[in-house]
């Protein structure tokens, strides 16, 4: 690794699936086609891990699945998720870091910027969780101080994924105080992606 991780760096994870043609943003795709929804994921998410590496604040992790790393650039710290549920998949990641607080975002959020991951980790001294609500009941971010550990189970079994139920499940299994950062909206059909260009790039 590169860069020396200091003690108690705080963490970024990105989750993000390896840009393979027609294996990502599906959803998209069946409404704007499969180039484009290949050529906007693989755009947006380098530009947001990119934007998110400017920052002296955080170390930045890729945490990929699928079948290889080629379509991201070298040189980046990188975990691979392991095989199982996104809940198992993202606790594992969430443990699997040096010590220090640690946010996980997707990557199909191109709206987020520096400043919503510094009101995330805000949100940490006053709690032991953090969730960035997404607009369509689930979450976008999740984050936790990890001291002493990750709350366990972090994800306990019975939560319905990908649904208006997500996070109100999740946070009901919660024993430990929770707090909420910003909220967000991901790019999964084609109104959600030209609302997203109607706004502007981000910087």
């Amino acid at each position: 690794m590169a860069r020396r991780i200091a003690r108690r760096q705080k963490h970024v994870i990105v989750f993000a699936r390896s840009p393979e043609y027609g294996r990502v943003k599906t959803r998209l795709a069946r409404e704007v086609g499969t180039l484009a929804a290949w050529r906007f994921y693989r755009d947006s998410t380098e530009a947001l891990l990119k934007r998110l590496e400017r920052d002296p604040t955080w170390c930045v992790w890729l945490a990929w699945t699928g079948g290889n790393r080629r379509g991201w650039p070298g040189g980046r710290r990188a975990i691979r998720q392991p095989g199982g549920g996104l809940g198992a998949r993202m606790e594992h990641c969430l443990r699997a870091l040096p010590p220090g607080d640690v946010v996980l975002l997707g990557s199909d959020i191109p709206g987020v910027t520096a400043s919503h991951i510094h009101r995330a980790f805000a949100e940490l001294r006053h709690a032991s969780v953090v969730f960035g609500p997404a607009l369509d009941g689930g979450f976008w971010l999740v984050g936790a101080r990890r001291v002493p550990a990750l709350p366990k189970p972090m994800f306990a079994s019975g939560v319905r994924w990908s649904s208006s139920e997500t996070l109100s499940d999740v946070v009901a299994n919660l024993r430990v105080p929770y707090r909420f950062a910003d909220r967000m909206s991901d790019v999964d059909h084609a109104a959600d992606l030209i609302a997203f260009r109607e706004q502007g790039a981000v910087e």
